[in-house]
């Protein structure tokens, strides 16, 4: 089986590139092993549509992005099956969000669509060209990471952790936590 694990999400908005973000820590901090199965980890940014192509290439797709859900606090971490997202999901949400949406329900349509699991945090903050993360959302990763090994391990992958590198390190220096735009005027 091909697994595709795909971070979606714009990075110049703040927590809406967690799932950028997400998928290149992993990348950076395990190693992943099967006998059998194949896992691709790579950043889908906020092409949607485009990556059709290759999407259909896979068995099994783990979309990571930000999801908007009514009633929850931001940071609230979900993992569910594309199929059956749970009642709260809103799929209004941002613009690449919608995008991504529209693209699974049109590869459904044409049978395309891989067996899909989502993997959302919700945002605090999407603020234009902020490329760090928010404190709460920050504080998710670590459930983020636990869940998806869990995932994995029930998949029958093993998991080697190769590096102690920290999310926050992995997004551009050009971010300073506590520093706001003004700032830099």
């Amino acid at each position: 089986m091909k697994i595709l694990l795909l971070g979606i999400g714009n990075v110049l908005y703040a927590d809406e590139g967690i799932g950028v973000h997400f998928v290149n820590y992993l990348n950076e901090n395990y190693r992943f092993s099967h006998p059998e199965h194949q896992l691709t980890m790579m950043d889908g940014g906020t092409l949607a549509q485009g990556l059709i192509p290759i999407i259909c290439q896979y068995d099994y797709l783990i979309v990571v992005d930000t999801v908007n859900a009514h009633g929850v606090e931001p940071g609230e971490v979900y993992f569910f099956d594309f199929d059956k997202a749970p009642s709260e999901i809103d799929w209004q949400g941002s613009a690449h969000e919608v995008e991504m949406l529209q693209t699974l329900m049109m590869m459904e349509l044409v049978g395309d669509r891989p067996q899909t699991f989502v993997l959302g945090c919700t945002p605090t903050v999407l603020e234009p060209m902020t490329l760090g993360l928010t404190e709460r959302v920050s504080k998710a990763v670590p459930l983020m990471e636990q869940t998806l090994l869990n995932h994995l391990a029930s998949l029958g992958f093993d998991n080697k952790r190769v590096n102690q590198i920290s999310i926050d390190s992995l997004i551009p220096s050009s971010y300073k936590r506590g520093v706001t735009a003004d700032e830099y005027r």
